[in-house]
């Protein structure tokens, strides 16, 4: 067992809570039981387990780590007081996991009939992010395009939010040029995008069978490059005073008014 916060695989481990450190390496830290547990269901790049025996006490963590053992993946076993300078959570669970970052190549991604993708431009809240991820994984979207300067998916608090939707949404990322040359290699998809200049009400709007939901940064909106790629713009109406939704709401707002059309067929 572990007991000392300088051993040199802890430095490394704690580190990956840093971004660039994440960059450097492509690997993240995902702790809790459930995240763990969808890393090994999702035969993620899972690199190693750390886990302190006397914090994970159910069954099904045991298991986990049962699992781990078996299909050949280091296991750690640390301290209490080790463990708690690796956690994030209020009430660590006991058990996080090493594992390899996952990234689309975008050119050589194709986009089939009948596909839902999302790309979000610029957005700066790993926790918006975080749920814009399991919301694309409840309405079964293809894929979410990271665009600019994005929040890394990849960050404890991001992690977090996806409740394991990291590993079940293919990721991708790019620019401005990047997307057009995307969509010009896959004419199939056609673009609605998100702006409160739009008058099409999102809840009137006819969504084209294959389609690439584009949403703009929380402060800023899309940019008028980004508009100028979109097939049709929609807004989503209010009538109270607040001005704007969360980033997270709205995307999940528009996604499930496709998901209600597709199912509805």
């Amino acid at each position: 067992m572990i007991t000392s916060n300088s051993n040199d695989r802890i430095v490394a481990i704690r580190k990956l809570l840093e971004s660039k450190h994440r960059r450097a390496t492509n690997r993240f830290l995902a702790e809790g039981l459930r995240v763990v547990a969808q890393a090994l269901e999702s035969h993620a790049a899972v690199d190693e387990i750390v886990y302190a025996p006397d914090l994970l006490i159910s069954e099904f963590g045991q298991d986990l780590v049962a699992r781990a053992e078996f299909a050949g993946i280091p296991v750690i076993d640390v301290s209490p007081s080790v463990f708690f300078t690796l956690a994030q959570k209020d009430k660590p669970q006991g058990i996080a996991a090493v594992i390899q970052q996952k990234w689309l190549n975008l050119p050589e991604t194709k986009a089939q009939p009948g596909d839902l993708w999302v790309a979000l431009q610029a957005v700066q809240n790993p926790g918006n992010l975080g749920t814009v991820l399991r919301t694309c994984d409840a309405v079964g979207a293809n894929g979410l395009l990271l665009l600019d300067d994005c929040t890394d998916p990849y960050d404890p608090a991001a992690v977090k939010a996806s409740m394991g939707s990291i590993f079940t949404v293919p990721l991708a990322r790019g620019r401005l040029q990047d997307l057009r040359d995307w969509l010009a290699a896959n004419p199939v998809l056609k673009v609605v995008g998100s702006s409160d200049r739009a008058e099409m009400d999102c809840f009137k709007a006819a969504y084209p069978e294959t389609c690439l939901v584009l949403m703009g940064s929380e402060r800023e909106g899309l940019p008028d490059g980004y508009f100028a790629l979109c097939d049709d713009v929609v807004r989503i109406p209010m009538e109270g005073a607040c001005d704007s939704l969360n980033l997270s709401v709205a995307t999940a707002v528009i996604l499930y008014q496709i998901y209600a059309h597709r199912r509805m067929g």
